[in-house]
C-alpha cells in the first residue's frame, strides 16, 4: 500500500487558495501548515483592501467590453464565478465583432473552466515549446521515464519550469536564447512506486539533476509563434543542485558559510527551488531561491525557526544522501541558500553567482531597473505569510558593450549598494480599519511608505544600518534585520515588477488565510482582508519617480475574487466588465504598459490562468483572463511579447493521490503518457500582435 494513500481526498478547500495537499508537501514543505515562522511584534499591513469597491471611480464609463464569452475550447464549470457578458454590436451578417479592450488586450477572454488543457481565446493558437526530459545537451538520451537516470536528467530540460526569459541571439537570425527556472521535483509524479518514505539514491540524484536552470536556444516560425528547441547549441546548458557557485557579497567567506567542505565560504553547490526572477539590462538573468527551507532537515536555531527549516526529518530524505541537507551535522550549509543567483547565459562555461548583498530569504522573484545615471534597482519579496518586501539600490553604473571589461564589471554590479525593506503606513486613523472591509472616512485605502536602509556595501566593506547586527548578519539573518527595523508584514509578496511605461511598482500579493485569525497580526490599511484567500496587488510610486528614491506613495490596484464579491475592486473599473481572479503570483508587463498577472491556487474553484489588466487611460482596472492550465497546474512564466505569450505550466496533475499509476491529468500529451511540466507559446492565428 502506497504511503500516500491518506492524502486522497483531501479537500482542496483545506489548503491555501486552491492548492492541493500534495502541492503544499512538495512545493514549499507545508509552510502554511507550521506555525507562521515572524512572530514579530511590528506592525502588521494587512486586511482592508475589501471595500474598495466603492472608493475613488464610482463607476468611471468605460466601453463595453465582452468578459465572459468562452474562448476556443473554453467550457464553464457549473458553480463557477462567471462574469457577465455585455451585448456587441454586430459589422454585418456572417461577420464577428472584432473584441474590444485596452489596446493590447483586446481579444475574447477565455471563461473560468476545469478543462484538463491550456484553453486560449479565438483566434489563437498554441504549442509546446519544450517539455520535462527533453534533451537540450550533446549526447543526452531520449527521454524515457521509466529509464530515467541522474547522467540523463542532467542533460535534459528540467523539472517544474517557472521563471521565463528570452534573449537576443547576435548573428543567428531568428533564434533566441530561452532561460528556464525548475522550481522543484515532485518524486511522485516522476517515478513509477516511489515510496516517499524509502527513496533510492539514483532518484534522489535524478532530482538534484531536474532541479535549477536551463538555457536552451530556440528557433522561431516565421509565420507563427512557435518555437522549436535546439539541441546540443554551444549555450544551451544545465545548472542543477550539484553545479558550482560562487558567494559574492558581504556574506562571503564569513564564518557564517563556511563549512567542513568549503572552508572558505565562498563556493557552493546548487541552486534549489527557484522560483521566478528577472532579466538584467547587460544581459544576464536573476533567479530567486524561494522555499530551500524544506530541503534541510533537524533544524534547531531560532534563525532555522525563523526560516522555517523542520526538526525532523524532511519529505524528499535527501539528508540520508548527503550530510548538507542535515543542519545537525551541517548548521551553515542551509546559510548558503535563500538568496538571489545570477547567470550569463551567453558564456556557457561561467561560474553563476549568489548575491548575498540582495538578503537571504524566500525570494519569489528579483527585478531590475536602472536609475537615471544608470544605477541597477533591484526589488524581490519574500514570499511567506506575514513577511517583507525589499529594494536594492546599487552603486556602480552599468557600463554598456559585450567586451570582457564591461561584462565582468556589470557581473560586480549587485555587490556594491544598499539593501532596503520596506515599511507602510496608511493615512486612516487606525480605528477605522477593522479587517471587515468598511472603507475609511476618506474613502480609499492608500498611504505612504519608506525604504529602510538594512546594510550598504561598498569596495572598501559593508556597513550595518540594523543594531546589534553585522552586516554579514544582516545579509545572512535578513527576515531577522527586518523584524528589528520595524518593516511591514505584508500577505505572501510575491512577484514584484516595476512598469516601463509609467514607472510604478506593482506588488503581487498572493493570500494569507491567517490573517486576523486567532493570535495571528490583525488588518491595517495596505494588505487586505481578514482570511485573505483570495490577494491583491499594491501599487506604489516612488517619490519624483526616481528608482532610487528613499520614500514612496501606495494604493490600492487590484483585490482579487470573484467580481460579485464586494469586497473586490478592480481599480475602479465595472465590475461586471472583468474577468474573476484568485490568488495573484507572477506579474510581467507587455509593450502597451498592460499588467498581466499569473495566478497560483485559485481559490474560485476553476483553473489557474493568466491574465491581463490595463493600468492606465479609462480602461485601468479592465481585467480579462487570457488563457487557462491544465488540472492540478500552476501558471508561471509568464513571458508577453508583441507576437508571442510564453507560460510555463508547472506541476500539471499535481492533485491529492494522485501518482504515475494514477494519473490526475493527462496533459501535455495524452492518455498512456506521463504528465509532463512543459513552456507553452501562445500566437494569433493570422500572426498578428497580441491584443491589437
Amino acid at each position: 500500500m502506497r504511503k500516500l494513500l491518506p492524502l486522497i481526498g483531501t479537500p482542496s478547500g483545506s489548503h491555501p487558495g486552491g492548492r492541493s495537499a500534495m502541492t503544499c508537501r512538495f512545493r514549499c514543505g507545508d509552510a502554511c501548515f507550521h506555525e507562521v515562522p515572524n512572530t514579530s511584534s511590528n506592525e502588521y499591513v494587512g486586511d482592508v483592501i475589501a471595500g474598495a469597491l466603492s472608493r475613488r471611480s464610482m463607476m468611471r464609463a468605460a466601453a463595453v467590453v465582452t468578459v465572459a464569452a468562452a474562448g476556443a475550447g473554453a467550457v464553464g464549470v457549473a458553480g463557477a464565478p462567471s462574469a457577465q457578458a455585455a451585448p456587441v454590436a454586430g459589422r454585418g451578417h456572417g461577420h464577428r465583432p472584432k473584441p474590444q479592450g485596452a489596446r493590447g488586450l483586446r481579444f475574447t477572454p477565455v471563461a473560468p473552466n476545469t478543462d484538463d488543457t491550456v484553453t486560449v481565446p479565438e483566434g489563437y493558437r498554441q504549442d509546446v515549446v519544450i517539455r520535462w526530459g527533453e534533451p537540450i545537451l550533446r549526447g543526452a538520451p531520449a527521454f524515457d521515464p521509466e529509464k530515467q537516470t541522474a547522467e540523463a536528467q542532467a542533460g535534459q530540460f528540467g523539472y517544474n519550469n517557472d521563471f521565463l526569459a528570452l534573449l537576443p541571439l547576435r548573428g543567428e537570425r531568428g533564434r533566441q536564447v530561452l532561460v528556464a527556472n525548475h522550481e522543484y521535483t515532485d518524486e511522485i509524479l516522476m517515478f513509477r512506486g516511489y515510496d516517499p518514505e524509502n527513496p533510492t539514491r539514483e532518484q534522489v540524484e535524478v532530482a538534484w539533476a531536474a532541479h535549477g536552470l536551463s538555457v536552451v536556444a530556440v528557433e522561431e516560425e516565421r509565420r507563427s509563434g512557435r518555437l522549436t528547441p535546439v539541441s546540443r547549441h554551444r549555450l544551451n546548458r544545465r545548472v542543477t543542485a550539484t553545479t558550482e557557485f560562487r558567494l559574492t557579497g558581504p556574506a562571503a567567506g564569513s564564518d557564517l558559510v563556511k563549512t567542513s567542505v568549503d572552508r572558505s565560504g565562498r563556493k557552493v553547490l546548487g541552486t534549489l527551488n527557484n522560483c521566478s526572477g528577472g532579466t538584467t539590462p547587460w544581459g544576464t538573468t536573476l533567479h530567486g531561491e524561494e522555499n530551500f527551507n524544506q530541503y534541510f532537515a533537524n533544524g534547531h536555531s531560532t534563525t532555522d525557526k525563523r526560516y522555517g527549516v523542520g526538526t525532523g526529518a524532511t519529505e524528499r530524505k535527501w539528508e540520508r544522501f548527503d550530510k548538507r541537507f542535515d543542519v545537525a551535522q551541517e548548521p551553515n550549509e542551509v546559510h548558503r541558500f535563500g538568496y538571489v543567483v545570477e547567470l550569463d547565459p551567453y558564456d556557457p562555461d561561467s561560474t553563476p553567482r549568489k548575491h548575498t548583498l540582495l538578503g537571504r530569504f524566500k525570494h519569489e522573484a528579483a527585478t531590475v531597473r536602472l536609475t537615471w545615471d544608470g544605477r541597477p534597482v533591484v526589488y524581490t519579496g519574500d514570499d511567506e505569510r506575514f513577511d517583507y518586501f525589499y529594494k536594492f539600490v546599487g552603486s556602480k553604473r552599468m557600463r554598456h558593450g559585450s567586451s570582457r571589461g564591461a561584462r565582468e564589471h556589470n557581473l560586480s554590479l549587485l555587490d556594491e549598494g544598499t539593501l532596503y525593506v520596506a515599511g507602510l503606513s496608511g493615512d486612516s486613523p487606525a480605528i477605522e480599519i477593522d479587517g471587515t472591509g468598511r472603507l475609511p472616512r476618506d474613502g480609499e485605502f492608500d498611504g505612504s511608505g519608506r525604504w529602510i536602509p538594512l546594510v550598504t556595501a561598498t569596495e572598501d566593506g559593508a556597513v550595518s544600518h540594523v543594531e546589534g547586527m553585522s552586516a554579514e548578519e544582516v545579509c545572512v539573518f535578513t527576515r531577522l534585520a527586518g523584524d528589528r527595523v520595524g518593516a511591514t508584514k505584508m500577505d505572501r509578496p510575491e512577484d514584484i515588477e516595476p512598469s516601463p511605461a509609467t514607472g510604478k511598482v506593482y506588488v503581487a500579493l498572493t493570500n494569507n488565510s491567517n490573517r486576523g485569525v486567532g493570535s495571528n497580526a490583525k488588518a491595517d490599511e495596505a494588505n487586505p482582508r481578514h482570511a485573505n484567500k483570495h490577494g491583491h496587488v499594491l501599487e506604489l510610486t516612488e517619490r519624483w519617480n526616481r528608482a532610487d528614491a528613499t520614500t514612496f506613495a501606495w494604493s490600492l490596484f487590484l483585490v482579487a475574487g470573484d467580481p460579485e464579491d464586494p469586497a473586490t475592486y478592480f481599480a475602479g473599473f465595472p465590475k461586471d466588465r472583468v474577468s474573476p481572479i484568485s490568488c495573484p503570483d507572477n506579474v510581467a508587463f507587455d509593450n502597451h504598459g498592460n499588467l498581466w498577472i499569473s495566478t497560483d491556487g485559485n481559490a474560485l474553484g476553476t483553473h489557474d490562468g493568466l491574465f491581463g489588466v490595463a493600468t492606465k487611460g479609462d480602461r485601468r482596472g479592465e481585467l480579462k483572463q487570457f488563457l487557462t492550465v491544465p488540472t492540478g497546474a500552476e501558471t508561471c512564466g509568464p513571458l508577453i511579447q508583441d507576437r508571442r505569450v510564453l507560460v510555463a505550466v508547472q506541476h500539471p496533475g499535481e492533485v491529492d493521490g494522485a501518482s504515475v499509476e494514477e494519473p490526475a491529468s493527462t496533459w501535455p500529451d495524452g492518455p498512456g503518457k506521463i504528465v509532463r511540466p512543459a513552456v507553452v507559446a501562445v500566437w494569433r492565428a493570422d500572426g498578428e500582435d497580441i491584443g491589437v
